[in-house]
């Protein structure tokens, strides 16, 4: 089944491109199905680019599904147009009264930025509190994960003196969880921060199940008790060539980065990166769409939550 988005939405054209199966809402409204209704709070710089990767893995799915976009403020951004913000995105008023079947909090580029001196850190807090009602599961993704922990388990960053960046190979739990069915014993996975999630940490520290982790990258994949949120803290929406970008971004900026790891083949940037974790990117955000949200969520969403 398709995924169902605004007719003119850049990613529409994108992803019709790719040969992903994209209803838009014109054709939508002839079906006779309840789509599962997901938010996206997109808090990334580039935001149609970041908004076209979560929907690409969202599209892998039996299952028919319905994105709203939410912007935390009205802030000028000077690398998404106005109009596409204006056209496409929500305030968070006009979601608040509503209820989800499932939602995906971005990560940001606000690691060494305090929580306190974050400008629209108390709404943010408000939405990820609102979440816990008004969502069946969110799934929060690299800086994502570090305010929920902060919100959730009054965690302070931890983080590490030089970047993760790069392609790395994570061991799965020995768990029967359903979002980690299907998964090899070991799976590739990029992340591109400076944060910092020791598994040890995150265990004496959170009541999460660690479902995915590795020496290098620390905690990759965790669960709330209840099943109601998922936290990772890698990248597996990304393009083949993301970390290519950022990568050449930093260079310019006079930043003088590491290469990414495990990423360019012979680690040498002059040549074509390859995408090593599509094919696991894909089978998470499906398993997550149907064990922890379709599974999981009542057909009315409007109905009384436990």
């Amino acid at each position: 089944m398709p995924i169902k988005i605004p007719d003119a939405l850049p990613a529409a054209s994108i992803l019709t491109a790719e040969n992903v199966f994209v209803m838009t809402e014109t054709r939508a409204v002839h079906q006779d199905i309840r789509p599962l209704h997901v938010l996206i709070l997109n808090l990334m710089p580039k935001k149609i680019e970041t908004e076209t990767q979560f929907m690409r893995k969202l599209s892998n799915s039996p299952l028919q599904v319905a994105v709203d976009l939410l912007r935390i403020d009205n802030h000028i951004s000077k690398n998404t147009p106005k109009a596409h913000l204006d056209t496409y995105y929500q305030n968070f008023a006009a979601v608040r009264d509503r209820f989800y079947d499932g939602m995906i909090v971005t990560g940001a580029p606000l690691e060494h930025v305090p929580f306190s001196e974050i400008s629209y850190w108390n709404t943010l807090t408000e939405i990820l509190e609102w979440s816990r009602e008004h969502v069946t599961c969110t799934s929060f993704h690299c800086w994502g994960v570090q305010a929920a922990f902060k919100v959730f388990y009054g965690l302070e960053p931890q983080l590490r003196e030089v970047k993760l960046s790069g392609v790395f190979r994570h061991h799965t739990a020995r768990i029967p969880d359903p979002l980690i069915r299907g998964f090899d014993d070991f799976f590739l996975a990029p992340h591109s921060r400076y944060m910092d999630f020791k598994t040890r940490f995150i265990e004496e520290n959170t009541d999460l199940e660690v479902l995915a982790d590795s020496d290098v990258t620390g905690v990759y994949l965790a669960v709330s008790p209840d099943r109601r949120q998922v936290y990772v803290t890698g990248h597996p929406e990304y393009d083949a060539n993301t970390l290519d970008n950022e990568y050449r971004r930093d260079i310019n900026a006079g930043l003088n980065p590491m290469i990414p790891e495990n990423y360019y083949p012979n680690n040498d940037p002059s040549n074509v990166p390859l995408c090593t974790w599509r094919s696991h990117g894909f089978l998470l955000f499906s398993n997550w769409l149907n064990y922890y949200v379709y599974q999981a969520t009542p057909f009315d969403l409007n109905a009384k939550r436990d």
